[in-house]
């Protein structure tokens, strides 16, 4: 039990990690996903799939489907999708207390002739699968076979894939197409927006009992969820931290200082740029060597040779700092840290001058055929030289991800886009071979990306629930 709770008048933990229904949000399009997802399941929507990062919500999705579906639907739960081809037929049996076949073809016969009977006693079956991901592609095949199942007029046994993205890679293999056009709809888990993850605090505080005003102060949140990522298991172990860490100084509120402690007792890397990361490092260590070079500067025997020594021995240390006028340490820490600027600023200048994107990107791109198509292949042009010189750090707004990105149609939507916003602002990213991206725009920051998703059109503002994308984001799951 945690330790704080009596201090901040809770009644239980807000932040566990294990999947707590009572605590699921909505916000950051859970509640409409969640929605969409049993609406798909209830109504025949063949296979449905939901990918999202580690940690993104993903378990907590699939036992909140599970609360809200029906009575009359029977949900199997698959935590161990691994199994080989033969093994998921019999590990879906034993959930329908049922004995099969050894034969394959006999037991999906048998399997067929149970969900049919349980079909005309009003019953229907979802099989959820979580960590498809990790399905050997076998049994993948076998997941295939088994939406095959039907009576005349009805699916039999309605399937739900739950995994990371690696799942999105492995379905668009050629040996999975068959699978993958069975695919109806595709959920992805989004990390959560600093605003959002706010908003997720309070909501889980609130949850847990907690009736008093925000404890989590502007600038702890905005740490917090920067170093999460977005991603909700992350946001809870450092929140309950950041809390504990606040307990100990008997604080009734989280500062960015305790968040600070949280994130020093994980395993977690803050999400800024390597070489911002590296510098106070290195001012350090020259900082340290500066202040070695003028101690032994100081000493009366000093020589240009000595500055090579390891350290002076016992009778030659240097003299007190107090005897060390403030003045030279102050200018010389100034000159070091303005020519590390320097030196940052012209690595920065060079880098991003550097083409961003891989090889394999590059083809990604251009696998897209758009001949033919004139405002379609001007904005893949486009996209190619944005995405290889835009900055990590700069930030574009989703408008939306289809898996329908036939040439035809995407000309057919950039011919109405351009009634509605500058066409020279929508830009196409490839997620996979089946997946593509639009996005919006480029800006420097996040709050940026934020204040043009509210200038919109009402219609855009309606048709999309538009949210901000990093470039190094776009790059990264292409």
């Amino acid at each position: 039990m945690a330790l704080y709770l009596e201090q901040f008048g809770l009644d239980e933990p807000p932040f566990r990690i294990t999947p707590h229904t009572d605590f699921f949000f909505d916000g950051a399009e859970r509640g409409a996903t969640l929605g969409a997802l049993a609406y798909a399941v209830v109504h025949d929507e063949g296979i449905v799939k939901v990918s999202g990062e580690v940690g993104s919500g993903k378990t907590m999705l699939c036992r909140m489907l599970m609360e809200r579906l029906p009575p009359e639907v029977e949900t199997l739960y698959l935590a161990t999708p691994s199994l080989a081809r033969d093994e998921i037929l019999h590990a879906i049996a034993d959930e329908l207390q049922l004995k099969l076949s050894e034969r394959r073809t006999v037991a999906l016969r048998e399997l067929q002739e149970h969900l049919i009977q349980l079909y005309g006693a009003g019953r229907r079956v979802v099989i959820l699968i979580d960590e498809a991901h990790v399905m050997p592609e076998d049994t993948l095949e076998q997941v295939r076979l088994l939406s095959n199942l039907e009576s005349s007029r009805h699916k039999l046994l309605q399937i739900v894939l739950f995994g990371q993205p690696e799942l999105d890679a492995t379905l668009a293999k050629a040996s999975l197409r068959q699978l993958r056009d069975r695919i109806t709809h595709s959920f992805r888990m989004r990390p959560l927006s600093a605003a959002e993850v706010a908003t997720y605090l309070a909501f889980r505080m609130r949850a847990a009992g907690y009736r008093g005003p925000d404890v989590f102060a502007a600038r702890a949140t905005r740490l917090l969820a920067r170093t999460s990522g977005g991603l909700t298991r992350r946001i809870n172990i450092l929140a309950d931290k950041a809390l504990l860490a606040a307990y100990s100084e008997s604080s009734h509120a989280v500062t960015e200082r305790h968040v600070k402690a949280a994130i020093a007792d994980s395993e977690f890397v803050a999400a800024a740029p390597a070489r911002a990361r590296a510098r106070p490092a290195l001012l350090l260590a020259a900082g340290t060597l500066l202040g070695l070079l003028i101690g032994v500067a100081l000493h009366d025997d000093w020589s240009p040779g000595q500055a090579m020594r390891i350290a002076p021995s016992a009778a030659q240390q240097p003299p007190p700092a107090a005897s060390v006028p403030a003045t030279t340490e102050l200018e010389a820490e100034l000159d070091l840290l303005e020519a590390s600027q320097v030196v940052g600023d012209a690595e920065s200048e060079a880098k991003s001058t550097q083409p961003l994107l891989s090889a394999g990107q590059r083809q990604r791109l251009q696998a897209y055929t758009s001949t033919g198509y004139k405002l379609l292949s001007e904005r893949f042009a486009a996209t190619r030289e944005l995405l290889e010189h835009a900055p990590d750090g700069r930030y574009a707004l989703e408008l939306f991800v289809t898996d329908k990105p036939e040439p035809a149609r995407m000309e057919r939507f950039l011919l109405r886009a351009r009634d509605m916003v500058p066409l020279s602002d929508v830009y196409l990213v490839p997620l996979n071979a089946r997946h593509l991206r639009v996005v919006y725009g480029s800006f420097d920051s996040e709050r940026e990306a934020l204040d043009a998703e509210r200038r919109l059109p009402p219609k855009y503002q309606q048709a999309f629930r538009a949210s901000p994308r990093s470039f190094a984001t776009l790059r990264g799951e292409m």
